[in-house]
């Protein structure tokens, strides 16, 4: 079994930073995509970024050039670097990862429990 957790989150100004980490446990063999989400009151869950394996990036429009995602393989830890906060990005983040938890099964999806961040215009 893998459990994520989150952390970092909190009460910010517009125009501040938070950090937020999610960590992996449990019976891991190897870990593939990690990946951030958020979700505010009454909205649709939406995607933040990805990070690969070894290290590629994506992130949508609304966040690129602001949030900046890492990794480190070693602590099975992912990051969200999040500059430039505007109200907007008010929400609870998740952090969904791709596990194989053995070199023979099948990888598949966990989330984390998240994080609120609260930014204050």
């Amino acid at each position: 079994q893998v459990q994520l957790v989150e952390s970092g989150g909190g009460l910010v100004q517009a125009g501040g930073s938070l950090r937020l980490s999610c960590a992996a446990s449990g019976t891991i063999f190897g870990i593939n995509n990690m990946e951030w989400y958020r979700q505010a009151p009454g909205k649709q869950r939406e995607w933040v970024a990805t990070i690969t394996s070894v290290g590629s990036t994506n992130y949508p429009d609304s966040v690129k050039g602001r949030f900046t995602i890492s990794r480190d393989n070693a602590k099975n830890t992912a990051y969200l670097q999040m500059n430039s906060l505007q109200y907007e990005d008010t929400a609870v983040y998740l952090c969904k990862a791709n596990v194989k938890s053995t070199r023979w099964s099948a990888s598949r999806d966990y989330w984390g429990p998240g994080t609120q961040v609260t930014v204050s215009s």
